[in-house]
């Protein structure tokens, strides 16, 4: 049993006075090691400071079971006061908390205690095993069956909160919104789970330089700052003990590291150099499903012919005869192959969007069916999991079956070898809740099973969406995000997301479609431009949208844009390549340390506190700091951290510190900006001079 050692004999009643050590307590810790002080209504457990650990207290008051971390004199992270309660959990359809402290034990290193709760014969059994830069807590309920476990935070006490992942809010997100900090807007997000398509990892971490995960496979339920009640709610939607991190550091990047230490990091990039390079062209939001043969060779001549350069043209849904088939509609493709050939000509290598969803009209469907290669229901093993999705209802190949991924990655192999296929986008999910995994295997497996199965091919740099174990951590995928709209909004969103996305763990990322999609009107001039102006300064350019001309989808109708529409989307893809050199190194370093690419103002000015509410410029590895226009309007102001920086567009040097107000940004003009003094400042002022 998790908690086995509460069941030793004799546990020490608390007093409000202090008590001499019993046998088996730590009554003589190393000099450097955690210690427990008790005093009237509190236990207090203090880890002195290391080399390169800042120390902390936690003290739990015995009262009301609460928990508040402590760091230098200052709180830092603290369950709420009051009846919300910091160990929550549901039973019968109503919300019980733990009260009293009634037992504890300070033993081998860990304090164990024993608290009521307000449901009736139910206590709380917890554990918390303190370490250097963090505290390990296990809890879970007995004397009642909970059908949800929770932890719940004061925001404040932290300062402000991020990580995450895409966020679902009230507001549209995360295809409209993505608030940051998190505790800026809302976050509502039920079904938070390791078989979602969002980008998602349970990790929070906030200004403050504290740091939550949880450590589960099953589904949460998050909400942060709901109906803005000042609260973050971690629940758990199982009756399993609940196991959490509470990581405490001096910095927010520091928490990161941390984290990444647990989680892994890259052992390789997905993408090659060219890849980060060159933008990669997809059909998507240029066709959406209303694409065939011969438009998607005129998309590609007409890039070619504008000069807009790309490494790989990618033909996304709708090129299949069924879904699942994995056969070419023969009316919409006459010549597959003569199309592949083409688009290489041009000089693009050739991509296909493919998924491990078989419709049920599919011909291939009732042979996976009948072959037992499709996950099976999880209410009734005895027949296929069905599942509704944008394009149908369908079955799921079961990648824990080895008879069925072996039958899958054929029929990928001999399509690819047939067509001249370069490389795959992978879209939909790898497993869903309602189906019920392979013999042997658990729902979170089945992110490792497509980590892997991806990991074989070349996904030409729309990298894929596969997240909460460590093997997607490791893989080194390129990350894109959810699909965004087409307006400001959402291109304010794409940046937000991928600071959120990059600092959980994930440092290749991309945006959505430069231009957005989701069957919105196409983007106007202004919004394209300035999206791809923005992605320019991302570790990769994902694009759809053609700037030479597009279809608006919810017309029907042409939208041919100008000519300086091409001539300043053409600047954007020169300035990303020239910037390859400098992005190739930050590859590089993110594969010895983990750091993310592309983050936050403050992973690299702590001490500048005005960095922790800007979400609308980022730094680019050490050197370089992006300030993109990010609405219609004229101007814009930009904070300028510490530092000697050099204004790119103005062509002047500015001490840093400070704010400058109202910088001018017409359509031509993207604020960007090199701190002097930086690793790498000379590569990427000879890329953006």
């Amino acid at each position: 049993m998790l908690l086995a050692a509460l069941a030793l004999p004799a546990a020490l009643a608390l007093a409000a006075t202090p008590k001499p050590a019993r046998a088996g307590d730590d009554a003589a810790p190393a000099p450097h090691a955690p210690r427990l002080t008790r005093s009237a209504g509190e236990l207090t457990l203090t880890v002195p400071a290391g080399r390169t650990t800042p120390g902390y207290q936690l003290r739990v008051t015995t009262g009301q079971l609460a928990l508040t971390t402590r760091r230098s004199g200052t709180t830092v992270l603290a369950t709420p006061a009051g009846d919300t309660g910091a160990l929550r959990f549901r039973t019968a359809g109503a919300w019980q908390h733990a009260t009293r402290v009634t037992h504890w034990t300070w033993r081998n290193g860990a304090l164990t205690l024993t608290a009521a709760t307000t449901a009736p014969g139910a206590t709380v059994q917890a554990r918390i095993t303190p370490a250097a830069d963090r505290y390990q807590l296990d809890w879970q309920v007995e004397g009642a069956a909970p059908d949800r476990l929770g932890l719940a935070y004061d925001l404040k006490s932290a300062g402000h909160w991020y990580g995450h992942g895409e966020a679902q809010t009230p507001d549209g997100g995360p295809g409209t919104a993505q608030p940051w900090p998190l505790d800026s807007g809302q976050v509502v997000h039920p079904g938070f789970g390791p078989a979602s398509y969002y980008m998602i990892d349970p990790f929070w971490y906030t200004s403050a330089a504290t740091g939550l995960r949880v450590d589960t496979g099953q589904v949460m339920d998050v909400a942060i700052n709901q109906g803005k009640d000042g609260l973050g709610r971690f629940d758990i939607e199982s009756a399993d003990a609940y196991k959490a991190t509470v990581f405490v550091e001096s910095t927010p990047l520091d928490v990161y590291r941390d984290y990444v230490g647990v989680v892994g990091k890259p052992a390789k990039s997905d993408a090659s150099y060219r890849q980060y390079a060159e933008p990669v062209w997809n059909s998507w939001a240029q066709f959406y499903t209303h694409v065939d043969q011969a438009k998607l060779l005129d998309y590609a001549q007409d890039l070619h012919d504008a000069g807009i350069t790309g490494h790989a043209l990618q033909l996304d849904d709708k090129w299949e005869s069924d879904y699942g088939n994995m056969t070419f509609d023969a009316k919409a493709y006459p010549d597959p192959k003569a199309m592949s050939d083409r688009i290489h000509a041009l000089g693009f290598d050739f991509g296909l969007w493919v998924t491990l969803w078989i419709n049920l009209d599919s011909d291939q469907y009732r042979y996976a069916a009948d072959h037992g290669y499709l996950l099976r229901d999880a209410a009734d093993t005895a027949r296929p999991c069905t599942v509704t999705w944008w394009n149908g209802t369908a079955g799921i190949v079961d990648l824990g079956n080895p008879d069925a991924k072996a039958w899958y990655e054929g029929r990928l192999k001999s399509l690819m070898s047939a067509y001249g296929v370069d490389g795959l986008k992978f879209d939909t999910r790898f497993f869903d809740e309602r189906c019920a995994p392979h013999a042997g295997y658990r729902p979170t497996d089945y992110q490792r099973l497509g980590a892997q199965l991806a990991d074989e091919y070349d996904l030409q740099g729309v990298g894929i969406r596969v997240h909460w174990d460590a093997a997607a951590h490791r893989a080194g995928f390129v990350t894109r995000q959810v699909d965004k709209g087409t307006g400001w909004n959402s291109l304010r969103a794409s940046v937000t997301q991928n600071l959120a996305i990059s600092t959980i763990g994930y440092p290749f990322v991309a945006t959505d479609m430069i231009g957005g999609s989701s069957g919105q009107p196409a983007p106007t001039k202004d919004v394209l431009v300035r999206w791809a102006q923005s992605a320019a300064l991302m570790p990769l350019m994902y694009a759809s949208t053609s700037p030479v001309d597009t279809t608006d989808p919810t017309t029907g109708k042409k939208v041919v844009y100008d000519a300086q529409t091409t001539a300043l989307y053409r600047e954007a893809i020169a300035r990303h390549a020239r910037l390859a050199p400098y992005l190739w190194d930050q590859v590089q370093h993110t594969l010895k340390t983990g750091d993310p690419i592309m983050r936050p103002l403050f992973f690299d000015f702590p001490h500048d506190r005005a960095t922790y509410t800007i979400g609308d410029e980022w730094m680019l590895g050490p050197a370089v700091l992006a300030a993109p226009q990010l609405t219609d309007a004229p101007t814009r102001s930009i904070h300028l951290p510490p530092g000697t920086w050099y204004d790119v567009a103005r062509g002047r040097t500015i001490k840093g510190g400070t704010t400058l107000k109202s910088y001018a940004t017409p359509l031509g003009t993207t604020p960007v900006f090199v701190d002097l003094k930086a690793p790498g400042a000379d590569k990427a002022l000879r890329a953006l001079r």
